[in-house]
């Protein structure tokens, strides 16, 4: 499969219990002059599939993120402490991009927790946070969830950190994978700071602008 080469950000930024320490979003974005990298160890996304909360299957590469415009973030349901506020600030984003979400920009939130966090249960969780149309919640199996975390790059560098649900790496990636600019945030970041970095993406439509 012929895949691009993608620009992602490497310039000192330090991932620490879900934080991306004294970086901005626009610093966190990279530029054509930055390193290729698409974050995963063979320069390529794994093509694992996927179950939408739809009830329909996805390849990774080929059915979510091919030519499109993406966030990816990962949570689950009965997590306490990032997802909650990570969540809100995301729908929040989501209202911000309006009906762009589904149609050239998607939303992919992927559960850590596959085992319990069926699709009933993710749906709950959809309703609770008032999730709009055009966002897609997903589930794998446990070794591919584990598989594309890391490939993703969402690892804590501490190992008991990184094992703990619940310091589960806070960012939210998002990426063209047309052009090959991929970027990052926290996941947390007023809903303003998360549109801005996906806007960086395309400056010359300005996305959801």
């Amino acid at each position: 499969m012929h895949m691009h080469r993608r620009q992602f950000l490497r310039g000192g930024a330090v991932i620490l219990g879900g934080t991306l320490m004294g970086l901005t979003t626009a610093e966190l974005v990279s530029g054509a002059g930055g390193e290729s990298f698409d974050g995963s160890p063979d320069g390529r996304f794994p093509n694992i599939v996927l179950r939408g909360h739809d009830g329909r299957d996805y390849r990774f590469y080929d059915d979510l993120i091919r030519d499109k415009i993406v966030m990816i973030n990962f949570f689950f349901t009965g997590c306490g402490d990032i997802c909650p506020l990570s969540t809100q600030h995301l729908v929040e984003a989501q209202g911000m991009l309006g009906d762009r979400v589904g149609r050239n920009i998607f939303m992919y939130s992927i559960t850590l927790n596959p085992e319990l966090d069926t699709e009933p249960v993710i749906k709950d969780y959809m309703e609770t946070y008032g999730v709009g149309l055009g966002w897609l919640f997903l589930r794998a199996s446990k070794n591919d969830t584990e598989m594309l975390r890391r490939s993703l790059g969402f690892v804590d560098p501490n190992p008991e950190l990184d094992a703990d649900l619940e310091t589960h790496i806070g960012i939210v990636k998002f990426g063209n994978d047309a052009i090959g600019r991929w970027g990052a945030c926290p996941s947390f970041a007023d809903a303003e700071e998360i549109v801005a970095g996906v806007r960086t993406l395309d400056p010359v439509k300005r996305v959801g602008a």
